[in-house]
């Protein structure tokens, strides 16, 4: 019996996934480097204990880590999921709700891309209404569509901005009865003070993605949050996988949502929050630095001459950034995380010598660009 061959397996597939341009995460399409400083991870890493045996299946929603994070989001319980990172609740919410060929969602490009990516997989359409200046929601265009969801990013990803309350609670009244509208608050623990968590008793159809990713230094755990009420959540279970969290995430989550795991947390934002703000303020003073954007995140979006050959430069150096040029809405642009104290000085001599340099001229690399 003669095996598949590599052509004959890619015509069994999907026609959608022939045709999908997949995610490419910073660890997928960037590899190498002393200094990680592009993809938002926490670079003070706590350290966590597991205890006990592995042979017996997890529970779906692991009860210790829902009361946990309910406890500390300020929701019941029945109004948490939780997930393979916050992409699994971008993906159940679309597979959920979404009709396939029938349904679209509306994103705000600049913004993460996985929210256009899980649509495509559901052969759901998506309507792009791109941010005004960068920064905030372009309402009119939202309300000219007529989504099943709405997602906003807030801090933004890749900007940092923070979407104006207002802005939202005027996307909620809009939308009632019509659509679910999604904050994403991957990065709220940088500014807590912004959360529309609050606003969740309000709005039945306000839906917030959270993750321990980010501000609690588990990137590698892969643990998410949904807040929603409790109809949304029930939903959601439907479609979940049987054991989605696994039994060492579990008893690592719930130890970093105790009240220990908090505080640890929380003196990790400030010490990153510091350093943000020392970066940009550094990074306003460098010549070839024409813009920076004011980050409420772990990372800071600068614009440059030419992206492509600052990212290089840095790699040279062993330090990975993030060109995000191809964002809609964004031109030469990079975006740096925040690292440790040591790490964010060896960035900042790399710049400096990077940005001391000649650099070509930014009107010539436009023509080249455009030849």
């Amino acid at each position: 019996m003669s095996e598949l061959t590599v052509p004959e397996i890619n015509n069994l597939a999907r026609q959608l996934v022939k045709d999908l341009v997949p995610y490419a995460s910073a660890r997928s399409s960037m590899s190498g480097g002393a200094v990680w400083l592009n993809a938002n991870e926490n670079a003070l890493a706590p350290a966590y204990q597991l205890d006990g045996t592995f042979n017996r299946y997890p529970s779906c929603q692991p009860q210790a880590v829902i009361n946990a994070y309910a406890a500390y989001a300020g929701v019941s319980p029945e109004q948490v999921l939780v997930s393979r990172g916050a992409d699994e609740g971008i993906e159940l919410l679309i597979r959920s709700f979404c009709e396939p060929k029938i349904d679209s969602i509306t994103i705000c490009p600049p913004t993460y891309g996985m929210y256009a990516i899980s649509a495509q997989s559901n052969q759901t359409a998506v309507n792009k209404v791109l941010l005004l200046n960068s920064e905030q929601l372009d309402l009119a265009g939202i309300f000219a569509t007529e989504p099943k969801l709405v997602f906003i990013c807030s801090p933004n990803n890749p900007t940092g901005d923070l979407i104006p309350r207002q802005q939202i609670i005027a996307v909620l009244e809009h939308f009632k009865g019509k659509a679910l509208v999604v904050v994403d608050e991957a990065y709220i623990e940088f500014s807590p003070e912004a959360s529309v968590v609050p606003l969740l008793s309000r709005y039945p159809h306000l839906v917030v993605l959270r993750t321990l990713s980010k501000a609690f230094g588990l990137a590698g755990l892969r643990c998410g949050f949904t807040l929603a009420a409790p109809a949304v959540i029930c939903a959601l279970k439907k479609m979940i996988a049987p054991y989605p969290i696994a039994e060492p995430v579990a008893q690592i989550a719930a130890q970093a949502l105790s009240a220990q795991g908090i505080v640890q947390m929380q003196h990790s934002v400030k010490t990153i929050n510091k350093l943000r703000n020392d970066f940009i303020g550094a990074a306003q003073q460098l010549p070839g630095v024409q813009r920076v954007w004011p980050s409420n995140a772990n990372y800071v979006l600068l614009q440059v001459a030419d992206a492509a050959d600052c990212v290089a430069a840095l790699i040279n150096a062993d330090i990975l950034i993030r060109n995000q040029s191809s964002q809609l809405g964004l031109s030469q642009v990079v975006r740096v995380s925040i690292g440790s104290p040591d790490e964010m000085q060896r960035l900042a001599t790399a710049m400096q010598q990077y940005f001391s340099e000649d650099k070509p001229d930014p009107e010539n690399l436009e023509k080249r660009e455009h030849a």
